[in-house]
């Protein structure tokens, strides 16, 4: 019953294109995002569509190299290759793309990007002190100001609180999701939730997004089985975003017998986490909410040691797992110290991997997997 639940779902999402065509056809706007740092709730209540764009597939990223290093992070290659070839098409729908300075390369390819389609970009603060959210709030109000003037609207502070609150109803409904790997055993693995998250990113309707995705988590509450043996090493994936494409590594854990249950970054669990207070106006609590989100790209990022203790805890983890793209350079410097947490504060066993969305390492990653599992055992 639960995963004739999940096949529904996914037929429902197989046709997330399909229902934005037609969204664009009756004349709503369309905005695309890569990065979770943009307060889609603006998008929300200037009455477009907010849709994520393609970035985890290979394929694209031949294309991208022609201009870009081949050194640079694959997720950076693969959006702009995508871009190259014109083969996103929830890009081809964005009237508008929001980008985020999260580091030097995405920077320079947004500039590169600005020359195909129109692109706004946040310039987000590298700390989350009051400063920065100071910062951070204007460069809000700027793009409040860009999509008055595109969409020819008036955000108002109503309708962002309304948006706020459509918001954190699908936020709840993807956390009743993601929270299911806290069973023992889960009744989901580290794909399908991966999978569900990825899926639900690009869905055009908001409202679907929740009904569905509250079926789905009343089907697998009430359903006993479980997705992996309960004598599976159950891990907390964390580091750099995975979807549909650069699941490699979730695959290859689950295939070498371990239990996913949480997937800690930016494409999985960091879109439900907690909010922090926040007083004032709707930008204000705005600027203050996604501020708060613990990406490497911070310094210094306290917040990601809290994440990955309180998940480790509520996850009942045997170990964390961090996944890192070759090019990243600040979630590869940040392992040093995420390493020294978790052996010391958490008494957990900690794995690295750094690869790309290539194949060709994926025996070799599979020896060492194996043998860190059979370390755990």
């Amino acid at each position: 019953m639960a995963h004739a639940s999940l096949d529904t779902f996914r037929a429902i999402t197989d046709r997330n294109v399909l229902r934005l065509q037609e969204a664009k056809q009756a004349g709503r706007k369309v905005v695309g995002q890569y990065c979770i740092y943009t307060p889609l709730e603006m998008v929300l209540a200037a009455g477009a569509i907010p849709v994520s764009l393609c970035g985890t597939k290979n394929d694209s990223i031949p294309a991208a190299e022609a201009m870009l290093p081949r050194t640079l992070c694959p997720l950076i290659k693969s959006s702009f290759g995508f871009a190259l070839q014109d083969s996103c098409p929830y890009l081809a729908a964005s009237d508008l793309v929001v980008a985020d300075t999260t580091c030097d390369g995405k920077k320079k390819m947004f500039e590169l990007l600005a020359k195909r389609k129109p692109v706004f970009v946040l310039q987000l603060p590298q700390t989350q002190d009051a400063d920065a959210i100071t910062s951070w709030r204007r460069q809000l109000e700027l793009f409040k100001d860009r999509l008055e003037q595109d969409f020819g609207i008036e955000l108002t502070e109503a309708g962002l609180r309304d948006a706020i609150a459509l918001s954190d109803r699908f936020r709840q409904a993807l956390k009743r999701v993601l929270d299911l790997g806290r069973r023992k055993p889960s009744p989901l693995s580290g794909m399908e939730l991966m999978e569900v998250a990825f899926r639900a990113s690009f869905m055009p309707d908001y409202e679907e997004r929740i009904r569905e995705l509250n079926a789905l988590a009343d089907a697998f509450e009430s359903d006993g089985v479980g997705a992996a043996p309960a004598s599976a090493p159950r891990i907390v994936l964390t580091g750099v975003p995975t979807g549909m494409g650069s699941h490699k590594v979730v695959q290859l854990l689950q295939d070498c017998g371990a239990s996913v249950v949480c997937i800690d970054n930016c494409s999985c669990y960091k879109k439900v986490r907690d909010n922090p207070e926040a007083s004032g106006d709707a930008l204000d609590v705005l600027a203050a909410r996604s501020l708060d989100i613990p990406c490497a790209v911070m310094s210094p990022n306290p917040g990601r040691y809290a994440a990955v203790g309180k998940l480790a805890r509520d996850f009942a983890a045997d170990a964390v797992v961090d996944l890192t793209w070759q090019g990243c350079q600040t979630y590869d410097v940040e392992s040093f110290s995420l390493r020294g947490f978790v052996h010391e504060d958490l008494g957990l066993p900690y794995l690295q991997i750094v690869t790309d969305y290539a194949e060709a390492d994926t025996e070799q990653l599979r020896i060492r997997i194996e043998a860190f599992l059979e370390m755990l055992a």
